[in-house]
């Protein structure tokens, strides 16, 4: 593992990696904390904050042009900033299940698939968590785990109705 791929990079790329991996780990803290505390609702600010930081600079970002300046994986930034909408919204109308669906969506979505996408071969993170010489092994290795805690984060923190059954 080397910085030196990101110090290398523009100062717009180093905002938003770093933006990212902080949201990652403030949004994991904040999702295993006890909810509606000062301290949940001022970690979720400095989260939402973070999420914006990581959403905006994005599109600052053009390395991959498929769409003009844009990628697919710019239709994030529009999920991000279209999910804390909603999930604020929610939150204000006192309508905690809507708002906990939001968050964790946009969690799950923008950093956990979004960064999975960053360790593919070629790309940045890649190049910092693997090297410039590794291969796909490590790259599918790491998104298969990103994926699965990406599933189990979803799946645990957004309750699902349990089915009756007929009978």
């Amino acid at each position: 593992m080397t910085l030196e791929p990101l110090m290398q990079s523009s100062l717009m790329i180093q905002m938003h990696t770093y933006a990212a991996i902080l949201a990652t780990a403030l949004g994991a803290f904040v999702l295993v904390r006890r909810k509606g505390t000062r301290l949940h609702k001022l970690f979720g600010r400095v989260w939402v904050v973070l999420m914006l930081v990581v959403a905006t600079s994005a599109f600052f970002i053009n390395e991959i042009r498929l769409i003009g300046p844009f990628s697919p994986i710019h239709l994030f930034s529009l999920l991000t900033y279209s999910g804390i909408a909603q999930a604020l919204f929610a939150i204000r109308r006192g309508n905690v299940a809507e708002h906990r669906a939001g968050m964790v969506t946009v969690f799950v979505s923008a950093l956990m698939l979004a960064g999975a996408f960053t360790l593919l071969p070629g790309r940045r993170m890649h190049a910092v968590l693997f090297g410039y010489e590794a291969g796909w092994t490590p790259s599918l290795i790491g998104i298969g785990i990103a994926l699965a805690v990406a599933a189990l984060i979803y799946f645990r923190m957004i309750p699902r109705k349990r089915l009756r059954r007929a009978g």
